[in-house]
Formats: C-alpha cells, sequence, structure tokens
C-alpha cells in the first residue's frame, strides 16, 4: 500500500475516533448542563459525585496524596482507581472535585477505541463508528460512565474490549511482533479489576475452542494461548509481564522456540500452572454468587448463627425482565434484536467474531443474575448494530432501490443512526440522578469531621458509609462493600432499637470489631457472648437493654449520623436484626408507613395506598382492617429551628401511632417497635436520655448524636 494512502486511512480513522469519542463526551455533558445552575449539588465550587461506591475510592486517592492514613480504616489507598486518580490530581491544575467528577465520562468514553479498532481489523470502519456512536452512550453504559459516576466502571468495559481486540488483531495478521499486546492488556485489565478473571479465563477458552474447530493445524494460535494463560496465572504482574517479554524474545530471536514441540510444551505446561493455582475457584466463586444466588458469605451460618442476606435487598443482583434488558444493552427492544442478528450476520462473514462470545454471554448473564452485567454485552451488540444497518442498506441499494443515488443511501444510513441514537440519547436526557449528598448535608459532615477524631466511628447504615468515610475522615462499622449480615445485624439493631438497648450493641459492636483486626475472629457477636459467659443468642442480646449490662470499655468515641434520608429504607433496615439467629428465620415485621401524598378530606385524613385516618374516631384504615389508633404526634421547627413536639394520646389499647412531622410534609404511620426505635426518637422526635446520648448537630436533613459510655 503506498505510503500516502496508508497515511490517508490512518487520518480518516482517527478524525472517526475524535468525532465518536466527542460525541460520546457531548452526550454526557447532559447531565452537567441539567444541574449546572443547583447551587445545592455543589462542594468546593464543583459538582459532586452521583454514586456512593465514588467515595470509596475518592478516600483511597485522598490519603495517598496526603500520605497517610488511619490503622484499620478500610481506606483503599492501594486500589488502582485511588492510585491512578491521585496521581492526576497531582500532576493536573484541577481540583480533587472537578477530577473524579469527570474521569468517568473521559475514560468511559474510551470504548469507542477498541470498537473501532475491531472494526478496522475487519474491515468496517463504517459500520465501527456507527457501532462507536452507539456504544458511548447505550444505556447501561451511560449509567455507569455518566459524569460523576465515579467508579471502576469507567474502564471495566474498555479494557476486556481491547483484550478482544488484541485477540481478534493478532489472529487475524499472525504475526509474532503483536503478541506482547495480549499479555499486557490482559494484565491492565487484571490489576484493574480484581474480578475479571472469570472473563479473561472466558476469553482463553473461547480461543482454545476456536482454535481446535477452525485452525487447529495454526501454531500460532496456540502462541496466542500460552500468552493468554501466562497473564492469568496469580503471578505478581511484574513475574508474569518478565515471563510474557522473555518468551515474546524467545519467538522473535530462537528459532526452535518457533517448533510445535516447544510451542505445545510450553501451553502444557502453562494450563497445568493454570490449574494448580486454582484457576477455576474465581470462577465458580462468580458462578456461586450471581447464577446460583448462594451469595458471596452473605445470609450463610457462622458458627450456629444465621443472619439476613444483603443479597436479597440489592436490586443489582437480581433478576430483570427482558424488555428491560434489551433497553439497557441497545436502547430499545427493536435495536437489541436487529443488533443480534448483525452480530450473527458479522459472525457468519467474520468468524473471528466468535472471540466476542464471552463479552457477549457475560452480558446477557443479566437476565439471571442481575442488570449490573449489562455492560459488557454492549460493544459487541453495537458491532452488530452498525454491521446491520450498513448490510441492509446495501441490500436495499442492490433489491430495492438500484438506481438510486449515493445521497438517498447516506440519508438512508443518517435517518437509522439517529433512530437508533434517539431513545438513549433520551434516556440520557430524562436519568436526572442527584448528587449523593446534598451541599447541606456535606456541610453536616465537613462539620462532623471537626469535631470526631480520625480513630472514632460513625454508626450509620451502610448506605452513607463511604461519603462519611470521605468528608467526616472517621471509621465505621459497615459500608458499600463491608455489608455481610452478620456485620449488618448489629448496626441495625443499634438503629432500630430502643436506645439504651442500642447504645450497649453500639459500644460493643465497635469495641469487638477494633479487637477482630488483630484477633481475627469471625463473629463480634459470638466473640462478646464468649467473654460475657453467655450460651443462648436470644437470652444475651436480651440482656443488652438491662441496666446491669456492662458495656465493653470504651477507646474511642462513637457517633449515630441519623439523616433523614434514611427514612425512606428504614423498613429495610430493620430487616437485617429482626431475625431469629438461631434459625435464621423472620420475626414479625413491625408496622411503619411514610406518606408525603396526603389527602385532607375533613373528617379523614387519607395517606395513600388503602390507609386513612377517621379523626373523630381516631381510628386508622388499612384496606378491610379498622386498628385503633394509640397517639398523634406532631413535630415541626420554630422560627429559632428548635424542635417542637406536641402528643395527643387517643386509645390507650391503640395498637398504631401517626407522627406528623410538619416541617417535611411528612406523616409516619407505624407501631411502638418503631416508634421506640433509636432512629425516631433521636432524629425525628429528638427524644433521648442524656446519660447515653449528647446532641452534636440538629439540623433537618440530618443529626448527629454523641455516644456517652
Amino acid at each position: 500500500m503506498p505510503t500516502s494512502l496508508k497515511e490517508n486511512k490512518i487520518g480518516i480513522f482517527m478524525l472517526l475516533l475524535i468525532i465518536a469519542y466527542g460525541f460520546s463526551i457531548a452526550v454526557k455533558m447532559i447531565w452537567v448542563y441539567q444541574f449546572q445552575e443547583t447551587p445545592e449539588f455543589y462542594w468546593n465550587n464543583a459538582l459532586m459525585i452521583n454514586t456512593n461506591d465514588g467515595y470509596y475510592y475518592a478516600e483511597g486517592a485522598r490519603d495517598t496524596l496526603s500520605g497517610s492514613h488511619q490503622q484499620n480504616d478500610l481506606s483503599p489507598v492501594d486500589t488502582p482507581l485511588s492510585q491512578l486518580t491521585a496521581l492526576l490530581a497531582y500532576i493536573l491544575p484541577f481540583s480533587f472535585e472537578t477530577i473524579i467528577l469527570w474521569m468517568p465520562a473521559l475514560f468511559g468514553s474510551l470504548i469507542v477505541v477498541p470498537v473501532l479498532l475491531i472494526s478496522r481489523v475487519l474491515k468496517q470502519e463504517r459500520a465501527g463508528f456507527i457501532a462507536a456512536l452507539l456504544a458511548g452512550i447505550t444505556v447501561s453504559y451511560y449509567n455507569r460512565t455518566m459524569v460523576g459516576y465515579y467508579d471502576t466502571d469507567m474502564l471495566t468495559v474498555v479494557l476486556p474490549a481491547l483484550v478482544l481486540w488484541s485477540l481478534i488483531f493478532n489472529l487475524q495478521e499472525q504475526k509474532n511482533r503483536f503478541l506482547l499486546l495480549i499479555p499486557v492488556l490482559i494484565i491492565a485489565y487484571s490489576w484493574w479489576y480484581g474480578q475479571s478473571y472469570s472473563l479473561n479465563l472466558a476469553m482463553a477458552v473461547t480461543v482454545l475452542l476456536y482454535t481446535l474447530i477452525f485452525e487447529r493445524h495454526n501454531l500460532f494460535n496456540y502462541k496466542i494461548l500460552v500468552f493468554m494463560l501466562i497473564a492469568l496465572s496469580i503471578f505478581p504482574w511484574y513475574y508474569k509481564l518478565v515471563a510474557a517479554l522473555a518468551l515474546f524474545l524467545a519467538f522473535h530471536y530462537i528459532q526452535k522456540a518457533n517448533s510445535r514441540e516447544f510451542v505445545f510444551g510450553l501451553l502444557g505446561a502453562a494450563i497445568l500452572l493454570v490449574l494448580l493455582t486454582g484457576g477455576l475457584s474465581p470462577v465458580l466463586y462468580q458462578i456461586k454468587g450471581y447464577i446460583l444466588r448462594e451469595g458471596y458469605g452473605e445470609g450463610v451460618e457462622t458458627l450456629k448463627l444465621h443472619f439476613f442476606s444483603v443479597n436479597q435487598t440489592v436490586r443489582e443482583a437480581g433478576q430483570i425482565p427482558f424488555e428491560t434488558f434489551a433497553n439497557r444493552i441497545s436502547g430499545h427492544t427493536v435495536t437489541f434484536l436487529f443488533s443480534l442478528v448483525g452480530y450473527i450476520l458479522l459472525t457468519m462473514r467474520y468468524r473471528v467474531m466468535l472471540l466476542a462470545l464471552p463479552m457477549l454471554g457475560l452480558g446477557f448473564i443479566a437476565m439471571q443474575g442481575g442488570l449490573r452485567f449489562t455492560v459488557y454485552a454492549v460493544p459487541v451488540m453495537a458491532l452488530g448494530m452498525g454491521y446491520f444497518l450498513l448490510y441492509v442498506s446495501e441490500l436495499l441499494s442492490r433489491l430495492v432501490f438500484p438506481k438510486a443515488s449515493e445521497h438517498l443511501k447516506r440519508l438512508f444510513l443518517v435517518l437509522a443512526i439517529f433512530a437508533v441514537l434517539y431513545p438513549n440519547i433520551s434516556h440520557v436526557i430524562d436519568y436526572r440522578v442527584p448528587t449523593v449528598f446534598t451541599t447541606q448535608e456535606v456541610e453536616i459532615l465537613d462539620k462532623l469531621g471537626t469535631i470526631a477524631d480520625r480513630e472514632d466511628y460513625v454508626v450509620t447504615w451502610w448506605d452513607f458509609g463511604y461519603p462519611i468515610r470521605y468528608y467526616s475522615d472517621v471509621k465505621t462499622l459497615v459500608d458499600g462493600g463491608k455489608h455481610t449480615g452478620k456485620v449488618n445485624f448489629p448496626v441495625s439493631f443499634a438503629l432500630t432499637h430502643p436506645p439504651a438497648e442500642s447504645a450497649n450493641m453500639a459500644r460493643m459492636d465497635v469495641e469487638y470489631t477494633e479487637r477482630s483486626f488483630k484477633e481475627r475472629f469471625s463473629s463480634n457477636i459470638i466473640e462478646a457472648m464468649k467473654d460475657y459467659n453467655a450460651t443462648d443468642i436470644n437470652s444475651f442480646i436480651a440482656a443488652l437493654g438491662s441496666k446491669d449490662f456492662t458495656p465493653p470499655q470504651a477507646t474511642r468515641n462513637i457517633y449515630f449520623y441519623l439523616p433523614m434520608r434514611m427514612m425512606n429504607i428504614f423498613p429495610t433496615v430493620a430487616l437485617f436484626s429482626n431475625i431469629d439467629l438461631t434459625s435464621g428465620q423472620q420475626k414479625e415485621r413491625s408496622f411503619f408507613y411514610a406518606s408525603t401524598g396526603f389527602k385532607d378530606a375533613g373528617a379523614m385524613l387519607h395517606l395513600g395506598n388503602g390507609v386513612a385516618l377517621e379523626k373523630e374516631k381516631g381510628i386508622i384504615t388499612i384496606g378491610e382492617q379498622k386498628i385503633p389508633l394509640a397517639k398523634f404526634i406532631t413535630v415541626e421547627y420554630d422560627n429559632s429551628g428548635t424542635l417542637v413536639k406536641q402528643v395527643q394520646k387517643i386509645h390507650h389499647e391503640g395498637a398504631l401511632n401517626i407522627i406528623y412531622m410538619r416541617s417535611y410534609n411528612q406523616f409516619l404511620l407505624l407501631d411502638d417497635k418503631m416508634l421506640n426505635s433509636l432512629y425516631i426518637q433521636l432524629f425525628v422526635l429528638e427524644e433521648y436520655d442524656p446519660d447515653l446520648f449528647e446532641a452534636v448537630i440538629l439540623d433537618p436533613h440530618a443529626k448527629v448524636f454523641k455516644l456517652k459510655i
């Protein structure tokens, strides 16, 4: 190929890449345009991020930049995303908040690179360009790489897509000089995402099957497998890289290294090495957790205790309907079906695209394993869509409009591309995800950081764990990654039981958590039972409310963070401690109903969903049930910001209570157990024993109390 023509093709390819990348960024900017005039979403003059997990990596990056962090504070200073963020924050002239805000969009949009590279190998650049436009903004991929979605997802699809390209490229080129691309990209993917092993192994198996079926006499394909298996071994990345480099040089400069005997000997040794180092264990672990629903150690037996599984409450780990599945992968069910047909047609013409089956299959596991997996199918299905549109365009040109001008063909493609992109762009416009916290909430956490010491603990639900650690620089008992049943139980108990019991549970859990870092016992509760000479778990827990119970000696302060936003998930919080630990059976659930869509109709107060109050009689109607009301409590803030309460006792034998939170324009209908819970008593009513608690921050958005025992 003449140099000028080759350079021209490279120039066109780079132009297509820049346009596709710019388009992806431009669409992701919609979220910024929507909220740039919303002051309550800003902190330090930058929009805040919109994913809780992002604060985990932000904490690690912050501590990396500062050069220190507290022992056992769980700060992820060694994670790739935290290290990369710290590096960028160190060398770039932007604020830390700006960097973590924009990283997802800038890195996530790099998906256009492997998509276009694969299309270039197949000499289908036009199809690749269409695919690149679609891949960067498809529903599921947008959701996990939008501006503000600071998480590892920004590269968890880009890197395996690059691995796929390196395999397709090497199978097409059949040249030793490109082999090093494979282990380098696999090692990079493994470094970035610790759970990448299963997909990488599936790709290796697919290459093996592809070779045995279609090219079993092709020695080069077995070289590819050797490099893949070296990268898959459990040894440190630098050992694997050195081994891959040594083998790469051997293939170049030692003739005997290219013999069948040598290559097959290496292949056998590499397979044996992977198997002996637990090659299938990570795969089985993933299958058990996401497909067989066995749940990552949650809800399993710890000695003789059973805990509630967090997987039962996480939407990402649940099954999804087909329409949702199709929409998340392609934007629309019709687009999904056409993309699937396109992928089949593409594979029929270029059988090397069979190597994309592991990514496609992992994406399709979402039907059973949960919506988080759909992103893996996005680039493959996008390529299918791009090829399908060109295929149909050519078919129409030959059979329907044989004399049509090139302008008409281009018009068809433009309209078709717009039709494919439109549902995804509509989703982007409608997907108005707020920031994790508002400015007012962050101000509370920032203030807490000036009050609490870095060794102090904050007790709250795991949804708020990462942001609290980032903004307040304290320790937490649970967070977005540490929320198995056995660690959730005591926190749930401390939030949903009477304050005296909650205080003892919180102190006990904090002190035993600190001890467990050194002593490595499996369960705080079981270890505490041993120390208190208790043999029955139910009796031991009941004793927490006794005045005779002596909690462990305090070694640090404990704070309760009680936000208004916990109200919506409070019944779910209660599930984790509303369980018989000896049998694993759920106890009778407490009654809790929150209503903001109420209607006052004079004699009746309608709270929605068939729930109403007969005012004169003080009777609650729930469907066909008639239940006497025990108390009607009104709480509101006066002009000075002080909470004012009014309590009306209605029926002595009443089973339910109503709290009217006038300042929040919200009603709560709840039984006595929920009414007496720590969260309701301290946050809603500000009722507490001064010997047990001290009010530190009293703000309508969130309240912080210090434990005094």
